[in-house]
């Protein structure tokens, strides 16, 4: 991973809000680079600025100061190349589940069949064949998510961004869509910036664990997961690193649920 290329570069990025009057800043002076093919979880308590920041990547909010570049140039707004997965799904209620993932190359205009074959292709990469013809509101929580990430995916994304995207799903199905995404990770080769508050979830999923402290938002360590995959949540090198990052966080937060 070292020699592939930087497609994400975040250089003293601060992010300032003016709530009631009063000035609140919410990131101060991030940087940070990512690779293509990356898994990075962005790890952190509640108010450290690690949605912001990802939010800032999408295009969704503009950097007060500092500057966040894709591929070397500027990022100026929301863009198919960065593709945002939300906790809420985010899915058309109107749309079937074949609909919902091919909104995208249609609004693109691209030719029918080619909307077709994209829109089957990652309606089978996601386990979804049986349920390409119903409605969201006919889905378990699990697959809403999974339609989520097939229509990020087949709109042509080269980096997902992913804001705690499994924290509303019980704990069984948070792990087999772990599971699930790291099969997809592995497959496509895309590069992935995950927001999480879990020390497991961050350190199960990733190459690297970005540790976000508070008051202002800030990055705080940067570290390398080098433990071989699939990962035992139950192992000696798994929990040492684990201890390592709650300490991290305690250090910043007090008490942080993992």
């Amino acid at each position: 991973m070292s020699d592939a290329p930087t497609i994400l570069s975040l250089r003293n990025v601060g992010k300032t809000f003016e709530v009631q009057g009063r000035r609140i800043e919410a990131l101060h002076d991030a940087s940070l680079d990512v690779k293509r093919g990356e898994f990075v979880c962005l790890l952190g308590a509640s108010g450290c600025g690690k949605s912001t920041l990802l939010r800032i990547v999408a295009g969704f909010e503009t950097a007060t100061t500092g500057e966040a570049l894709m591929w070397n140039r500027p990022i100026e707004g929301p863009d198919p190349s960065r593709g945002m997965v939300f906790q809420d799904y985010g899915l058309f209620p109107w749309l079937t589940v074949r609909d919902n993932i091919g909104f995208g190359p249609a609004s693109r205009r691209r030719p029918a069949r080619e909307i077709q074959e994209t829109t089957d292709h990652y309606i089978d990469l996601v386990g979804l064949g049986r349920f390409a013809d119903v409605y969201p509101h006919q889905l378990s929580g699990g697959m809403k998510q999974r339609v989520a990430i097939a229509r990020v995916l087949a709109n042509e994304a080269e980096m997902v961004l992913m804001d705690e995207p499994f924290g509303a799903l019980d704990a069984m199905t948070r792990e087999r869509l772990q599971d699930e995404l790291l099969g997809l990770w592995e497959r496509t080769k895309l590069t992935v910036l995950f927001v999480t508050h879990s020390i497991e979830e961050a350190v199960v999923l990733s190459n690297r664990v970005i540790v976000m402290s508070a008051g202002p938002g800030r990055i705080d360590s940067d570290l390398t997961v080098d433990l071989p995959r699939p990962r035992d949540v139950s192992g000696t090198d798994f929990n040492d690193l684990r201890r390592s990052l709650s300490s991290k966080l305690h250090s910043h937060h007090g008490k942080v649920a993992a």
